[in-house]
């Protein structure tokens, strides 16, 4: 099985996977899954196996590990979840799981989870695509392998479109300057979530003209999630999650 156990928010995953990680005897846990996931819920025999993978941390598990131990624990029996934060088909090495998996003929099924475009979005307050701001949102990742073309940058830069970047926190000085010089405003709204949906969620929102100024050596925790387009001026109105309430049944009116 390969789930996906959403994007930091222990209540946030699916009835079916928490049905599926009671049923499971192995389990491979991405990095960004949180511990409450598996402590609520895990069967107690069960074997839990933290492989963590990370970019820019060598000391990580690679894919090609976390594939082996897929393919030996299901060719062993055992009923296998492999567990991704957030959702498997957004910017998770899924593909290489699945082409892996499918020449070794191992049934399987994939469980969607909350992207954490979703989940940091909604606990931000910020409808990606909201009337009169936005009619479209792309999904982008900046990792250590990311090239895009000129023209696709000046496509970035330009569009009207909310932008969803993932894995950006540590390269964004550089992606903010290159959508500057590819003709993106220098007004453009940008936010930077930090630990979306958990008490450590932090957000710093400013315009892509003023950002590297206000924050000239970035450390943002990791995961963060950057959003750039216009929505992003209705985080004031609409931000409603408060990381001291968290878990709250309603929040105070």
């Amino acid at each position: 099985m390969l789930a996906g156990a959403g994007p930091g928010d222990p209540e946030l995953i699916t009835l079916k996977l928490q049905k599926r990680l009671q049923q499971a005897e192995v389990i491979i846990v991405d990095r960004l899954v949180h511990p409450d996931i598996i402590q609520s819920n895990v069967n107690a025999s069960a074997r839990v196996i933290l492989a963590g993978k990370q970019g820019y941390n060598e000391a990580s598990f690679t894919q090609e590990e976390i594939t082996a131990l897929i393919i030996k624990y299901a060719l062993e029996g055992k009923k296998v979840l492999r567990l991704k934060g957030g959702d498997v088909a957004f910017f998770s090495n899924v593909l290489d799981e699945l082409q892996t998996i499918t020449q070794h003929q191992i049934p399987f099924e994939i469980i969607p989870g909350i992207t954490a475009a979703s989940g940091a979005s909604a606990y931000a307050g910020i409808p990606l695509t909201a009337r009169g701001h936005a009619q479209g949102v792309r999904f982008l990742t900046f990792n250590p392998n990311t090239d895009h073309s000129e023209n696709a940058w000046t496509s970035l830069a330009q569009t009207e479109d909310t932008l969803v970047c993932y894995m950006a926190s540590k390269k964004l000085t550089d992606v903010i300057d290159v959508l500057l010089d590819h003709g993106a405003s220098a007004e453009r709204l940008i936010a930077v979530i930090e630990q979306a949906t958990t008490v450590q969620q932090k957000i710093s929102i400013s315009t892509l003209g003023k950002f590297n100024q206000q924050f000239p050596n970035p450390n943002f925790a990791s995961p963060s999630l950057v959003v750039i387009g216009s929505v992003v001026g209705l985080h004031q109105q609409f931000n409603w999650f408060s990381p001291a309430n968290a878990g709250d049944v309603f929040p105070e009116l």
